[in-house]
């Protein structure tokens, strides 16, 4: 009963904190920005980031068993992913470039986890004999990780696209005042490089030039670390595979779209990567935006139909 209390008052603290960091950066955008609230935002995340830390532990404790036995959990586990995605910019003294994406991220996945399941999905599950081996945390958790990181990467080449084709947008009063999206505009480029850069490209604002460089640098490095956690995941999931089935892969519904949207992914970096395509604006962009929709589907779309060896994941118990 204790541990039931807990996990009801740290869920709420950290909901309540994402809700109050959220409201704060839309009253610096839309009104304007107060001094002392400046650093609220991050440390409110990191207040979320702790609260749902806690949540895990107890969870934990209180089951025996790692708490990604359930789509509840998975969506706690997922917005605790995207919380840690939010305070990546500062492992490099960076600017918190990604806070409009992590935040609302954050407050829809725990949201709909905790006001949109069932009651009963809210109870720790007895894991079925499947899901009863050490390669749980590892292979669940790498593959959530992966998810957060690609849903916030996938989401600003989303952002890309939208500022690429939009004509209408001030970005010259966006310079004058703190960004909602990006804090202040910072040059990527010594300014004599970047004029001769934009010579050759459709841009014809400077700083929207500026705004997509942004978008483009982070939405890359975040689906790269997404990427390598998929690709752990992915090969942890096949050793887990082995030990439970006798097969490393058996094209099974969830493994075939897991593989899919690596295989996507492996193409937006090859964009990136490659001399002939990585000039080519937003051709990454568009595979990226793609790659968004397939998580869903995979995260989603496979455990609603309830079908292949991952059945036991349909909306009760979840395995990756």
């Amino acid at each position: 009963m204790i541990f039931v209390t807990l996990e009801h008052i740290l869920t709420h603290i950290s909901f309540s904190i994402i809700l109050i960091v959220i409201m704060i950066y839309l009253m610096n955008f839309l009104i304007y920005e107060i001094e002392g609230l400046r650093s609220s935002p991050e440390k409110g995340m990191i207040a979320t980031f702790l609260s749902i830390t806690g949540f895990l532990v107890i969870r934990w404790i209180s089951s025996g068993h790692f708490p990604l036995s359930n789509l509840y959990e998975s969506l706690i586990f997922l917005s605790w992913s995207f919380s840690i995605i939010h305070m990546i910019p500062y492992l490099g003294n960076h600017k918190n470039n990604l806070s409009t994406i992590t935040a609302p991220s954050a407050i829809f996945t725990q949201g709909f986890a905790t006001s949109g399941l069932s009651t009963e999905m809210h109870q720790p599950a007895i894991l079925v004999p499947a899901l009863q081996s050490q390669w749980l945390m590892m292979h669940v958790s790498m593959m959530l990780l992966s998810y957060a990181a690609l849903l916030c990467g996938s989401l600003l080449s989303v952002a890309l696209i939208v500022i690429t084709f939009q004509k209408n947008i001030n970005f010259l009063s966006l310079k004058k005042k703190k960004s909602f999206f990006f804090g202040e505009m910072e040059s990527l480029n010594e300014k004599g490089s970047v004029f001769q850069k934009t010579s050759f490209l459709s841009f014809q604002n400077f700083y929207k030039y500026q705004f997509i460089q942004h978008l483009d640098y982070w939405s890359y490095r975040v689906i790269s670390l997404g990427f390598t956690f998929l690709t752990i995941g992915i090969l942890s999931g096949a050793v887990w595979a082995n030990e439970a089935w006798g097969s490393y892969w058996n094209w099974d519904p969830k493994e075939t779209w897991a593989f899919i949207t690596w295989t996507i992914f492996a193409i937006y970096l090859h964009t990136r990567t490659n001399p002939k395509l990585k000039d080519q604006g937003t051709n990454s962009a568009f595979v990226a935006s793609i790659g968004f929709l397939l998580i869903w589907i995979c995260y989603f779309g496979i455990n609603l139909l309830g079908i292949g060896f991952h059945s036991y994941g349909s909306f009760q118990l979840i395995s990756n």
